[in-house]
């Protein structure tokens, strides 16, 4: 029963992108949860599945585009960090880049509401069954597959937006978050503005970089999220700014 629990539950998880511990409980009506937490951690274990809030996602649909993503592991890290941010009821953009296509793996099947200018991202949080996706038309930048442009800035200057997470080309103490296109740039500068809360998702090799143009200083942003500590004058300044600063490892 041991061994034929777990090769369903494998099958299972290696079908779907997420499978909920209430999933599991009705495939299993008999067993604990306490039982089908030990399984899950058996399957993080053996690289099958990633455990997140709710729940497990296969690992297949995380390292899904690893090929095209630099410094993914941080990247799990910071994504992983980011999912509690995230609520139910509320108005949600998610930035384009590889770090939102990380944070779109360990997002929870529930209800959300979400706008996003890639279409990379929008398809996979497609993948949420239960989530509401919007995607910003306009014109789509060929380098880094962003929709920008007149018609996407109107667009987001006419939604709400509760919480915000965006990720910067750059950043350091002087000119704070940067990008090297100006569409891009008005257009997260646009939602920086609007959202009631910034969360940057940055990896530690975007610290002490500047790109022409920025969207955002740090008194503007809510919460920082990344793998490693910045240097000391660095830090300083994000937490006298009020900033809340999060090292993911």
């Amino acid at each position: 029963m041991f061994k034929a629990r777990r090769d369903a539950l494998r099958e299972l998880i290696l079908s779907k992108p997420f499978v909920s511990f209430e999933e599991m409980s009705e495939m299993f009506p008999d067993v604990s949860e306490m039982t089908l937490r030990r399984d899950v951690e058996y399957f993080e274990n053996e690289g099958v599945a990633i455990k997140v809030r709710g729940g497990c996602r296969s690992i297949v649909r995380l390292s899904s585009d690893s090929d095209d993503i630099v410094n993914l592991p941080a990247k799990k890290l910071i994504a992983e960090a980011a999912v509690p941010f995230l609520e139910t009821g509320r108005s949600i953009f998610i930035d384009s880049g590889s770090t939102m296509r990380t944070l779109c793996g360990y997002i929870p099947d529930k209800r959300y509401s979400f706008t996003t200018t890639d279409p990379r991202v929008a398809l996979e949080l497609c993948k949420n069954a239960n989530a509401s996706v919007n995607i910003v038309g306009g014109r789509m930048e060929g380098v880094n597959h962003t929709v920008t442009g007149l018609q996407a800035s109107r667009f987001l200057s006419d939604i709400n937006i509760d919480t915000a997470f965006l990720t910067p080309t750059g950043f350091d103490e002087d000119n704070g978050f940067t990008v090297a296109s100006f569409n891009e740039c008005e257009l997260k500068r646009i939602v920086a503005e609007k959202a009631k809360c910034v969360v940057m998702l940055m990896d530690s090799s975007k610290f002490g970089r500047s790109l022409p143009y920025t969207f955002c200083t740090v008194e503007g942003a809510d919460v920082i999220i990344t793998d490693a500590e910045p240097e000391t004058a660095v830090k300083r300044k994000m937490l006298l700014s009020g900033v809340q600063l999060i090292c993911a490892r």
